[in-house]
């Protein structure tokens, strides 16, 4: 793989948690731009940047419609939109049907990231409770990115890693602690 250029991860059920862990292990001067699909029933994405920062080492931010995929940024997916990235490499936001019952769908933003970035782009799926991201993650490997996937035994749902493993596989399958140094061991220069 080439040096990584741009992150995506995608969970659901348990992933506020995991991606406060996560965010916390992350080197501060990891430089690649980092975009986040949770499916969250209650928090609004005002709360989850506020809760994630809380833990984060990099800034924590709401993905806005035309904006950069910054490097050094946290860009959280709005809810109610499809987060896409452009081949600008700018977000766009959408209100098309629902994807694996979600809107924003982990998969739309893994396809369309996978467009832009190609073989520089990481793509992560952590603990959740549908299969939305294991079609997205094919797209990813297939584009020649890289593919994670944490460890379904060490998920709180394990359906979500289940589903990506079982139709993406994986150059990574790792306990959720395992993948913040895998993050800084692959991107930092």
């Amino acid at each position: 793989m080439a040096m990584p250029q741009a992150i995506v991860i995608g969970c659901s059920a348990g992933g506020l948690t995991a991606l406060e862990q996560l965010f916390a292990g992350i080197d501060p001067a990891l430089p690649q731009p980092i975009a986040v699909c949770c499916h969250t029933g209650s928090a609004t994405v005002d709360l989850l940047c506020e809760l994630l920062a809380k833990h984060a080492t990099l800034p924590v931010e709401e993905a806005r419609e035309r904006a950069p995929m910054r490097g050094g940024v946290i860009h959280v997916a709005p809810s109610g939109y499809h987060l896409l990235v452009e081949a600008s490499r700018r977000f766009s936001l959408s209100v098309d049907q629902r994807v694996s019952f979600a809107r924003p769908s982990i998969d739309v933003l893994f396809e369309s990231a996978a467009e832009a970035y190609r073989d520089t782009l990481i793509g992560i799926v952590l603990t959740g409770a549908n299969s939305d991201g294991a079609d997205g993650l094919v797209h990813v490997r297939q584009a020649g990115g890289l593919a994670v996937v944490q460890e379904p035994t060490d998920a709180e749902v394990a359906t979500m890693p289940a589903a990506a493993l079982e139709r993406a596989g994986a150059d990574h399958c790792l306990p959720l602690a395992a993948i913040a140094p895998l993050l800084n061991r692959l991107c930092l220069p």
